[in-house]
């Protein structure tokens, strides 16, 4: 199985407080779970919002008050999907509060639909999942994005709301079947980064392999979210720290720095041209790992901070194997 081109947003509009008692919604979330699970047997992620558990489910309960009522093991798995592990398309939003996106006449900006529809543009398949029974059994979407008072583009999204048809689709998406791809869907969803023109260059001697790419594609995503999670004074936010700690220590973390003996051993194969000044030359020790065979390495600008870019110089092969 490869990486997939194709990502899934949950529709929060479809939880608008339509559901008359709890066994009917109870029955619209086994169907959400099988979506969700179908997803993960293709390698593909459906993605949440982090305010889903405020969304309202009747008219007078939210979602969180809600799910108390299912059984533990249940409540668990989805209250970790949906309002803690994700992953959140909010922490890599394309489209910003400016922006001025409409469907069915009522302003859809900061909602997947937005998202999906602003994603459309940016040439990312970012489609939807939408709960049933709700005002969203529909597809495709249709979205307006407005240039300007009298100019718009109509992007139409695709939604899906039943199993069968979510299993339909996922089985034509096709998989990033080069490096090439993934060099392009990677400039794409991680907007908040620098690529050196000839990053991605070694990476031709290497065979393509798809769960490296996945692996590649992953950290390079939480590199870009480190690199966006800094408040207006620098300082790192909660979701940053939390990065920090997940992917930056421990034994087994995804990024570190090398050691002082491979910094002094390896001075010159970890500098590299600067990617936008003449002449100028950066030391990129910090890294990713992906331990496959050879091991990849992605080097790039460390460590993160609020005022400066950070640049990816590197994708390839360890450089520094001895």
């Amino acid at each position: 199985m490869g990486v997939k081109t194709l990502e899934f947003l949950i529709n929060n509009l479809s939880f608008h407080g339509q559901f008359l008692d709890l066994a009917a919604f109870r029955e619209s979330l086994k169907i959400l779970m099988q979506m969700k699970e179908l997803a993960r047997r293709f390698d593909v992620e459906i993605y949440s919002h982090r305010s889903m558990g405020t969304a309202y489910i009747m008219p007078d309960m939210p979602m969180q008050k809600a799910v108390q009522c299912l059984p533990p093991s249940q409540r668990r798995s989805l209250l970790a999907w949906l309002t803690k592990h994700g992953p959140f398309w909010d922490e890599e939003k394309s489209h910003g509060p400016d922006d001025y996106l409409e469907c069915n006449d009522e302003i859809v900006t900061d909602t997947a639909v937005g998202e999906a529809a602003y994603c459309h543009l940016q040439g990312v398949e970012r489609h939807l999942v939408s709960l049933i029974p709700s005002a969203w059994d529909l597809s495709p979407v249709a979205v307006k994005w407005h240039r300007s008072d009298n100019d718009f583009d109509t992007i139409e999204i695709r939604n899906y709301c039943r199993p069968d048809d979510l299993e339909g689709a996922l089985a034509c998406v096709p998989d990033i079947g080069s490096w090439n791809t993934l060099k392009h869907v990677t400039s794409i969803r991680c907007a908040h980064l620098k690529f050196a023109p000839n990053s991605f260059e070694d990476l031709s001697k290497y065979p393509f392999n798809p769960r490296a790419a996945k692996n590649l594609l992953q950290r390079l995503k939480i590199l870009d979210r480190l690199q966006n999670s800094f408040d207006a004074q620098g300082k790192r936010t909660a979701e940053g720290n939390q990065i920090h700690r997940d992917y930056f220590t421990g034994h087994a973390a995804w990024f570190s720095d090398s050691s002082d003996t491979e910094k002094n051993a390896c001075r010159a194969k970890l500098t590299f041209p600067h990617p936008e000044r003449e002449r100028e030359t950066l030391f990129c020790s910090w890294h990713g790992k992906v331990n496959h065979h050879p091991p990849l390495r992605i080097h790039f600008s460390g460590p993160i901070r609020a005022d400066a870019p950070c640049y990816v110089v590197y994708v390839g092969p360890k450089l520094t194997m001895r």
